[in-house]
């Protein structure tokens, strides 16, 4: 079992047992990559304030989202094909997740299926809902995830229109992968993962095939999907679904304060400052700096929770600090599956935490709800002074 100290050494162990296609998939963003990248880079600009002397015992870095406690203020964000990452791996995601204590996000584009997941969870966990032109398999899955006892709607509200991902499209992305000859030759390099690919029979969109009428095969798998996301998803339509829903209500994807408060306006729960992981909108600001003046514009009317860029605990406690009462992690933890399952989720879990709990009392504190802006050094031109 090799040492694991940090999400970077999950990433390279990811790199090395997982088919490129699905490498690049999640390791990549949309057009150039600067908002992907800086995302990350933009967490580097903060710095932290160093305290000494004080009593760092008892220390608790946990927190409460959508009034559920949490082991540490964060929850698995949606991720699309996680079961192309390792197989079954929303389901090893998810039991990872309630064995840390933390929510796991299912998204609409997952392998596992809402019911493979709910058979084999432990804990109610969260769905994310990609809004279709299809209202009838709109409505069914909705539904779909009421009696499987999801506790929250994650409505995703970024991606109306696809971004393009110049790696996806030259690798031709599917899932399953298309048997041609690269492929078969790259997968022949993952041996463990063409192994428990071959064992399992959640191969393809199992949320969409055999829900949707004359969804059969892969070919006509992909022109339904590509056909089918909303460019007309607007606020009213939001608040159709939050009605129909009728529970805890999440809506990812802000990264302006107008539309945080128009969020705030239609009943959400909580928020999240989202660019989705700079893969849709590339020169879009990274979210750490646009969360400032999100927290302005809506205050305490809401949860504000951050993702896209967090690869470290240090990244969650600076997201903290500048104004999320929460985040969601991507990549961080789709690192672990990759490298190794259930296990390296769990993983990726206890680092971040680790990171959490040993910057934190560098920083002087022992109570996470007292880390805030004090904790940082921020340069005074962070959020930028744009026309």
């Amino acid at each position: 079992m090799p040492v694991i100290t940090c999400i970077e050494d999950l990433k390279r162990l990811h790199e090395a047992r997982t088919p490129r296609m699905f490498w690049d998939y999640c390791e990549s963003g949309s057009y150039t990559e600067q908002t992907f990248r800086e995302n990350s880079s933009d967490f580097a600009k903060i710095r932290l304030h160093q305290r000494v002397a004080r009593d760092l015992s008892d220390r608790d870095i946990s927190g409460m989202m959508l009034g559920r406690k949490v082991t540490i203020p964060a929850a698995l964000a949606p991720v699309g094909s996680l079961g192309m990452q390792y197989p079954d791996g929303e389901i090893h995601a998810a039991r990872a997740a309630a064995r840390f204590g933390v929510p796991f996000t299912l998204s609409t584009m997952s392998i596992c299926s809402i019911e493979d997941v709910h058979a084999a969870s432990p804990d109610p966990f969260w769905f994310q809902l990609y809004v279709m032109r299809d209202e009838d398999f709109v409505d069914a899955i909705i539904e779909r995830a009421r009696r499987a006892n999801c506790s929250a709607l994650v409505l995703t509200l970024d991606l109306q229109i696809i971004g393009q991902r110049h790696k996806d499209l030259k690798n031709g992305l599917t899932s399953p992968p298309k048997l041609t000859l690269p492929n078969i030759l790259n997968m022949m390099t993952k041996p463990a993962w063409s192994l428990g690919m071959a064992r399992t029979p959640r191969r393809t969109f199992r949320n969409i095939v055999g829900h949707v009428k004359d969804v059969t095969d892969l070919a006509n798998l992909t022109a339904w999907t590509n056909e089918q996301f909303d460019p007309k998803l607007d606020w009213s339509k939001v608040i159709r679904i939050r009605d129909q829903w009728g529970g805890k209500f999440v809506l990812k994807g802000i990264n302006d304060p107008e539309d945080a408060r128009m969020a705030v306006d239609v009943g959400a729960d909580a928020i999240v400052v989202s660019n989705h992981g700079g893969r849709q909108l590339d020169g879009a600001l990274s979210t750490i700096r646009v969360l400032p003046s999100i927290r302005r514009a809506v205050g305490d009317k809401v949860e504000i929770w951050l993702d896209s860029g967090i690869r470290s605990g240090q990244d969650i406690l600076k997201a903290l600090a500048m104004g999320a009462t929460g985040t969601m992690i991507g990549r961080a933890y789709v690192h672990g599956l990759g490298a190794m399952g259930e296990a390296g989720v769990v993983r990726a879990l206890e680092v971040l935490a680790k990171e959490m709990d040993i910057t934190m009392a560098l920083c002087g504190e022992r109570d996470i709800a007292n880390f805030t802006q004090d904790n940082l050094l921020v340069p005074k031109d962070f959020e930028g002074d744009w026309v």
